[in-house]
Formats: structure tokens, C-alpha cells, sequence
């Protein structure tokens, strides 16, 4: 531990997580990679920033069970510090048909994109509300803002993210510590690879700049609401999706 700033990302052993936790490394963040099965994946990235300079440790956790948060997040704090930034990024995501959604679906997809933050950011308040400092950024989606057909289940939760965001942003802003969103739209990561390439190039022509997002698109968006420069921000859902939602 070395005083640098502390940075927790969940879900960041691939996709947007993962360039956020990079692009945060490289800011001067020591960061908690969090991961919940690709434990290659986040070590590969750990072994890139070190290599780079860059303080990183792969945890292991399920956002959805909160002792493993809780126990994620003091391995963490153990190794850097307090967190200071917390990015909740953990999410899943798949298409069905709303008469099809079984109550295991529903269940796991609510625990993992809502419970998941709520876990997270109830881990790493009390030393936030003590410093009266800190700041809380969670990635919603434009189906969050928009809702889509086939994907009921998944635009509920980012819904109810966008819900938790606005009105926790309200509660803490008294204590110093602002909480924002990002939405993003279609950006080209393992989740909507399988989609296909039909649906992704009708999807990119849908797209008035006339392209998918990429991770790093996200990761700077993330990034600026984590920075001083944003330090009047709160309570905002920023929107990095091409122009797609009108």
C-alpha cells in the first residue's frame, strides 16, 4: 500500500470492465480486478498493468452473494487502501421472450445487475461516508433508458440501476461523495458478439456515427465521471452510444 487512489471494477476480467480497469491503471489508480469464473482472463490483465508499472490484483467474487463482496472488497482495501472509486459493472445479459423468462432467469439476472451494485456499494460506503469523499459509477445501458423487445428481463434491472443511481446520488451528495451512471449503447464485446453479424451490422447502420462502440469508448466515459473534472456531477446518467436513442 502506497497511498495511490483505490479503484474497485467489477465484472472486469473482460469486455467494458475491463477497459475500464485498464484505462484507470493507467490514470494512477491501483485497481481491484474483480472477476467472477475467467480467472485467466483477469490475471492476464493484472500481469499487463504490473508489467506496465501499474498496482492491479485479480479478486475473485459473485456480486450476487455478498459475503463474497464483502470479502472481495477487504482483500482489496488489504492490498491498496480504502476504495475510493467504485465502478459497478457486473452484469448479464441474453435474449428471451417475456412469456419464456423463468423464475431462475428473473432471479439471477436481478442479483447479479441490481443486487450486484447494491452489495458493492453498501461494501465500500461506510469509509466514503467517513471521509465524506468518493465516488460511485455505475453502467447501465440504453436499454435502460429505451427498453427493448426480447430483453424485458435485462432492461428491467438497468432500469432499476438508473433508479438506484439518481436517487443514492441524492442521499450522499451531503457526505461529499457523487454517484453517477454511464448508458452505453451497442458496443463490440463477448455479450453482443452473439447477437450475430447480421443483427450487429443492422445495429451499426442504426448507429448515426455509423460504428459499434468499443470498450475503451465506455472506459473514457467512466473515466471523466471519475475525474475532478466532473466534480460538480451527480446524479447523471451519461449517455456513449453513437447517437443510436434519439
Amino acid at each position: 500500500m502506497n497511498g495511490a487512489k483505490t479503484a474497485l471494477v467489477t465484472g472486469a476480467s473482460r469486455g467494458i470492465g475491463r477497459a475500464v480497469a485498464a484505462r484507470l491503471a493507467r490514470e494512477g489508480y491501483a485497481v481491484g480486478v474483480n472477476y467472477h469464473e475467467r480467472r485467466d482472463k483477469a490475471d492476464e490483465l493484472v500481469a499487463q498493468l504490473r508489467a506496465e508499472g501499474h498496482q492491479a490484483l485479480a479478486v475473485q467474487a459473485d456480486v450476487a452473494v455478498r459475503a463474497e463482496v464483502d470479502a472481495m472488497v477487504r482483500r482489496v482495501e488489504d492490498a491498496f487502501g480504502p476504495v475510493s472509486l467504485l465502478v459497478s459493472n457486473a452484469g448479464v445479459a441474453g435474449q428471451a421472450l417475456f412469456q419464456d423468462v423463468t423464475d431462475e432467469l428473473w432471479e439471477r439476472y436481478f442479483a447479479v445487475n441490481l443486487n450486484g451494485a447494491r452489495h458493492a456499494i453498501q461494501a465500500v460506503l461506510p469509509h466514503m461516508i467517513h471521509e465524506k469523499s468518493g465516488c460511485i459509477v455505475t453502467v447501465s445501458s440504453i436499454w435502460g433508458q429505451h427498453g427493448a423487445s426480447c430483453e424485458v428481463t435485462y432492461s428491467c434491472t438497468k432500469h432499476a440501476l438508473i433508479g438506484l443511481t439518481r436517487s443514492l446520488a441524492m442521499e450522499l451528495a451531503p457526505s461529499g461523495i457523487r454517484v453517477n451512471c454511464v448508458a452505453p449503447g451497442v458496443v463490440n464485446t463477448d455479450m453482443v458478439q452473439v447477437l450475430g453479424p447480421e443483427t450487429l451490422e443492422d445495429l451499426k447502420n442504426q448507429t448515426p456515427l455509423g460504428r459499434l462502440g468499443t470498450p475503451e469508448d465506455i472506459a473514457a466515459a467512466v473515466a471523466f465521471l471519475a475525474s475532478e473534472g466532473a466534480g460538480f456531477i451527480t446524479g447523471q446518467v451519461l449517455t456513449a452510444d453513437g447517437g443510436f436513442l434519439p
